[in-house]
């Protein structure tokens, strides 16, 4: 028996999963520039690799921390 098992898309999960995969490629970039400083490699973009995913998981996780609390002001309920 074939179950289908959709995901609604909303916007919450699919920030959630760019940022769970933000978090892999920041954490491949860190891997990256500390081999190439182990190796004495001094080149610009190897140290700005992390940089780009890591100004998109500020932003992500600055968007999911104030989720809470724009849920409450829609519920309309007060601290």
């Amino acid at each position: 028996m074939f179950v289908d098992w959709e995901v609604p898309l909303t916007w919450n999960y699919l920030i959630r999963q760019i940022h769970r995969w933000l978090s892999i490629a920041f954490t491949l970039a860190v891997i990256v520039n500390i081999v190439a400083m182990m190796q004495g490699i001094q080149v610009l973009w190897v140290g700005l690799l992390a940089l780009f995913p890591l100004i998109l998981l500020l932003l992500t996780g600055l968007y999911m921390f104030v989720l809470p609390y724009t849920a409450k002001g829609r519920r309309g309920l007060s601290v």
